[in-house]
């Protein structure tokens, strides 16, 4: 039987052509889109995989490019995971306080939950990473220090609830730091579970949290044999 060399050579041009613009695809795109595309890359990653078990090589395989690539924008994996870190602690830390917004307290209690909760939903990944142990942390935060961030937005708030209710507005940090901490493991538990409902959990935290600090006691104390 006869080979149509005509339709051989005119697969052949056609599979060239598509590798051509493929080529021509990458090399079009820009220093900031390239950019842009490995953070993306990057963030799935270490989401995925954790900082030990993402590759500069893995990295550059998926983005369609040679190592150098990364190096060049990024000066290597610490470097590319230190902005991945920043970016979403700043996500979430606007997203909180943001949400702070209301003027009763048990409503900026409910604001402040679920604008956890949404960040948790809706960028799961830059959650993962958050609450990874990592070992560029110290130069890139933790989300220890996200949380105590976080708390100094509350905390002020505390403070002017505190004085207006003959408490000690000093202890303010301390309380804030409680209630932050509170929602935040809550957070990491309910990342996984993702039951029951978001605004039930939102709920359940503000309930616990609201009716503790409407009970509080001025000098609290202690019940058991310890005293120090």
């Amino acid at each position: 039987m006869a080979i149509d060399d005509s339709s051989t050579s005119s697969s052949k041009s056609k599979s060239s052509a598509a590798a051509g613009t493929r080529r021509a695809r990458r090399v079009r795109m820009t220093g900031a889109e390239r950019r842009e595309q490995l953070l993306d890359i990057g963030r799935t990653l270490f989401a995925e995989r954790g900082f030990e078990g993402t590759s500069v090589e893995e990295i550059a395989a998926k983005a369609g490019v040679s190592k150098p690539v990364v190096y060049e924008h990024f000066g290597g994996k610490e470097g590319l995971y230190a902005v991945v870190v920043d970016r979403e602690m700043r996500q979430l830390l606007d997203m909180v306080t943001g949400a702070l917004t209301a003027g009763h307290p048990r409503e900026l209690l409910e604001q402040a939950a679920f604008a956890l909760l949404d960040y948790i939903e809706k960028y799961t990944d830059g959650f993962r990473i958050l609450v990874r142990d990592s070992p560029v942390a110290q130069s890139t935060g933790t989300f220890a220090s996200l949380i105590s961030d976080i708390a100094t937005q509350v905390e002020d708030i505390l403070g002017l609830e505190f004085k207006a209710r003959g408490f000690d507005p000093k202890l303010a940090p301390l309380y804030a730091q409680a209630l932050v901490g509170m929602v935040a493991l809550t957070g990491q538990w309910w990342l996984d579970v993702r039951k029951p409902k978001k605004a039930e959990v939102a709920a359940h935290l503000v309930n616990l949290a609201w009716h503790g600090l409407d009970g509080l006691e001025q000098k609290p104390r202690l019940i058991g044999h310890r005293k120090n």
